[in-house]
């Protein structure tokens, strides 16, 4: 049987659907709080089990009759302020993951992050050997990311099947205008600022779809990069603002900007409590320009990756 962690986030419910919409039954982990999207609700197929991954006596029983692990489950932010949090769901909860993969002998795909790759040499493009050099002042997020990675190739070491998949920006239009939907929000609103930056982008079905394809090749020990297309910020705004039909931003973010920005944000909300807008690592992400390589699960997949821009103009017409 199939365990899905993380099944009511953005890409665990979308796989999930996909899972079920093949006729496949699969048992998923949810938070006592969380809510089960719309897209999956009403399937008799999903064995829902409230339990949480940091609690590893809760999961024992969970593994019993699992063959196949799809680890979603993680925690997003740039806010420095929750590297508690980061280090403790990334890291500690993938390495409670892993260890009841290797007792329970299951096949692991665990869902990292481009997040917790490393540089490219300049004018290349990031491949899945570019490995990160370890850097205590990296933001919290990409720190925790490739320290939970860590535990997957620990268990691997171990004699643990697993794969791991590194996608970029997941866009989709069932996040709406949260997580990744943000963006969208920001510029349906008018903001007429972009930023010399650039990213990859991937759609969250595509996503979905590589890592059904990846959990039964017979591959083990390898990582994937799951990215469509490297997009800069400035086209990206460009195309949603249109799709919207509205002006493009034309003002540039300069780095002096988006540093006043982030520090007077998070001046403000020591008054307020409110999470700030803009924090220290959001506004260095926004600056990089980080092109990623696809052609590994590309030749050996053969997936085929839905253009970006399909995937915003579906998204626009959705929040239509």
């Amino acid at each position: 049987m199939i365990l899905v962690t993380g099944g009511t986030g953005f890409l665990g419910s979308e796989l999930i659907k996909q899972l079920t919409d093949s006729g496949l039954a699969v048992r998923a982990l949810k938070r006592k709080t969380s809510i089960i999207p719309a897209i999956i609700e009403n399937s008799n197929l999903i064995d829902w089990i409230e339990a949480d991954i940091n609690e590893p006596a809760t999961l024992e029983d969970i593994f019993v009759g699992i063959t196949k692990v799809f680890h979603c489950a993680a925690f997003v932010s740039l806010n420095p302020k929750d590297k508690k949090q980061l280090f403790h769901v990334n890291i500690d909860g993938t390495s409670n993951i892993v260890n009841l993969c290797v007792e329970h002998n299951c096949r692991l795909l665990h869902v990292s992050s481009v997040a917790a790759l490393g540089e490219a040499k300049k004018g290349k493009q990031i491949t899945e050997e570019n490995f990160w050099v370890y850097d205590a002042t990296a933001h919290a997020y990409g720190l925790s990311k490739y320290e939970g990675e860590m535990e997957v190739w620990r268990g691997i070491t171990e004699g643990l099947d697993a794969v791991i998949v590194n996608p970029s920006i997941i866009i989709g239009r069932n996040a709406g205008f949260e997580g990744s939907g943000a963006i969208f929000k920001l510029v349906k609103g008018g903001f007429p600022f972009y930023t010399d930056g650039a990213s990859g982008f991937v759609d969250v079905e595509d996503v979905a779809k590589a890592m059904m394809l990846l959990m039964e090749y017979t591959v083990s020990g390898e990582r994937y990069i799951i990215s469509s297309d490297n997009y800069h910020y400035k086209d990206l705004f460009t195309e949603i603002a249109l799709g919207f039909t509205l002006k493009p931003p034309t003002k540039e973010a300069k780095p002096w900007m988006l540093a006043i920005a982030w520090r007077t944000l998070k001046f403000f909300s020591i008054f307020t409590g409110s999470q700030p807008s803009i924090t220290k690592d959001a506004a260095k992400s926004s600056l990089s320009l980080n092109y990623y390589n696809n052609e590994k699960v590309i030749n050996e997949t053969g997936i085929r990756f839905k253009p970006v821009a399909q995937s915003i103009q579906e998204i626009i017409q959705y929040l239509k």
